[in-house]
């Protein structure tokens, strides 16, 4: 499988609007973040989980032609806001697959109602095919099986994926032990380290390092990352054996 980080950013990116913060003003590629999201490739299978703001850029980048369906961790924008531009994919394809919670269903249902509509359809809108994914009951996509992780993010359930020995997770702050035994014997690890200092939804550096002990994968990759956690170049010298930064663009075999 073929993991391609199409977004590594925290909800605003980076560089950040308006802002003269020097990770901001940092001329290195690898301080610019677009919002979080994978690019998940085998076979002749493409998926992707989430699907932000960037969406389209992030799908022109990587010259991105076919798209097999999406996996959503939750409902906040910078996961989902970028679900319109599935329609080029939707006017080549069909009805382009989502996977997700009940509550994110509704969520999207609510804000891109048009998207879902069964009657009277706007000339043009995109539609999906729903699969919603439950706790503890894993599914497939194209040839493979996923395992849910569920997680939460201060008091919202998340869900991670576990893809044979690769597992993503994203704005986690908490993660119960059975969660967590799910995640053991990964190879590569994907999870979320915003900044140095404590967040009430998200894991800081010092509590993402503990978590990637804890499952202890030869490779972890943290990813939804602010300017307040540093330059990239900086930040990787503090990292124990086998932790990296992920950043925008880099691809991970597996």
């Amino acid at each position: 499988m073929r993991i391609t980080f199409l977004g590594t950013g925290t909800s605003q990116g980076i560089p950040v609007i308006g802002s003269n913060h020097p990770v901001c003003l940092s001329e290195d590629h690898k301080d610019k973040r677009l919002r979080v999201s994978v690019l998940l490739s085998w076979s002749d299978y493409s998926f992707v989980i989430d699907c932000g703001p960037d969406f389209r850029q992030q799908m022109l980048t990587h010259e991105v032609s076919k798209l097999d369906g999406i996996l959503f961790t939750h409902e906040h924008a910078d996961h989902t806001a970028g679900i319109d531009d599935i329609r080029p994919f939707f006017f080549r394809q069909g009805d382009i697959p989502i996977y997700a919670h009940e509550r994110v269903i509704a969520s999207l249902k609510q804000r891109f109602d048009y998207i879902f509509a069964d009657a009277n359809r706007y000339p043009g809108a995109p539609a999906v095919e729903v699969n919603l994914v439950e706790k503890d009951k894993p599914f497939k996509i194209g040839d493979t099986m996923v395992m849910p992780i569920e997680a939460q993010h201060n008091r919202l359930s998340v869900l991670g994926y576990r893809i044979h020995d690769f597992t993503y997770l994203t704005d986690v702050k908490t993660i119960a032990d059975d969660e967590l035994e799910k995640i053991k014997g990964s190879q590569v690890l994907v999870v979320n380290a915003l900044r140095e200092e404590p967040h009430h939804s998200h894991f800081n550096l010092r509590e993402a390092i503990s978590f990637s002990e804890k499952v202890g994968a030869p490779k972890t990759y943290f990813t939804h990352i602010s300017h307040l956690l540093g330059f990239h170049k900086d930040v990787e010298k503090k990292l124990p054996k086998g932790v990296l930064l992920a950043y925008d663009n880099l691809v991970v075999n597996l």
